[in-house]
């Protein structure tokens, strides 16, 4: 009985090791190339995404890439020079929205990158080929819009709602839309990797001050996801401290908005179901007093046990 009673003992411990390795098993890395909204122009959002174990990167946002990808070679995240990152690693773009914060490192680099794809949803696309890449404001380096065509980069319009294979990767995308200072919009991501996915929201206000149903429909989407286990991690922006004024958010939350938009999305996936589920928070905005108390705020209010991660530029994490 002895005996029997150790080898049960040795198998429930043995079970509960390999539940645990799978319930912690990582299917991302993450390279942050730019975190902070506002006026630091060396640190503006980008977020490299890869399988696992592979140089399959894409971009989520691109308002910095050269300075981030340097910043990652400074840290030994990568192994080779910041021009080789540039044209081989990173394999695409996704714009959630054309706001130059997100979208001048694309611009700025495009005339040293590689030939790619560019992924966005048809407003965003018609405000870059419009605006941008237009062949007088900067040189046409893609394949629609106006003037000579440089036919460097393909520009591929995202389906909202529609899983779309990611050039050269094992990745998929579905675009969702988002409300940023209605009615115009931004997008949010959801990258699947085999079972596994990440959401990535672009710049957005909550559904209450933005008299919209955007955020209520992504967090029903992916609410499943997070039952499941399947979503690795939610980046999310907070742009300002609970002080700044609704009228003044601009489209952007603060701890108080997150949190509430949060408790909706806990309520859709079940009791507990965020406890312990990585939020990365994107898009602090400056002064530096104004992000530590955001921080502070966020930690005294996250009632929901999930687990805040702040990425820092150049520094690889997995999810």
């Amino acid at each position: 009985m002895a005996t029997l009673n150790k080898f049960l003992i040795f198998f429930v411990l043995i079970s509960l090791n390999a539940f645990s390795q799978k319930e912690q098993k990582t299917s991302f890395q993450v390279v942050p190339l730019g975190i902070k909204g506002g006026i630091d122009e060396k640190n503006l959002s980008a977020y490299l995404v890869a399988p696992i174990n592979t140089n399959d990167y894409i971009s989520l946002d691109a308002g910095t890439i050269n300075a981030g990808i340097e910043k990652a070679v400074e840290n030994k995240v990568f192994k080779v020079s910041t021009e080789e990152v540039l044209r081989k690693y990173i394999k695409g773009y996704f714009i959630s929205h054309a706001h130059l914060d997100h979208v001048s490192g694309l611009i700025i680099n495009s005339p040293a990158d590689s030939s790619k794809t560019v992924y966005a949803t048809n407003k965003c696309m018609e405000m870059m080929e419009n605006h941008y890449f237009n062949d007088q404001t900067w040189a046409n380096f893609g394949d629609q819009g106006p003037g000579k065509q440089l036919k460097k980069y393909h520009f591929q319009t995202l389906a909202i709602g529609e899983e779309t294979l990611i050039t050269n990767t094992a990745m998929t995308v579905k675009a969702f839309p988002l409300s940023h200072v209605n009615p115009f919009e931004s997008t949010a991501f959801l990258v699947k990797n085999g079972d596994s996915y990440v959401l990535y929201l672009g710049d957005t206000g909550p559904d209450s001050v933005e008299k919209s149903d955007k955020l209520k429909e992504l967090w029903t989407a992916v609410a499943p996801l997070i039952k499941s286990k399947q979503l690795k991690g939610i980046f999310i922006e907070v742009s300002f401290p609970n002080e700044q004024p609704d009228q003044f958010l601009f489209g952007h939350l603060t701890p108080n908005h997150i949190m509430k938009e949060l408790h909706i999305l806990a309520d859709l996936a079940g009791k507990d179901s965020l406890k312990g589920f990585n939020i990365i928070i994107t898009h602090l905005k400056p002064p530096a007093k104004n992000i530590a108390k955001l921080k502070e705020q966020l930690q005294k209010q996250n009632d929901l046990g999930f687990k805040i991660i702040y990425p820092e530029q150049g520094k690889r994490f997995e999810l």
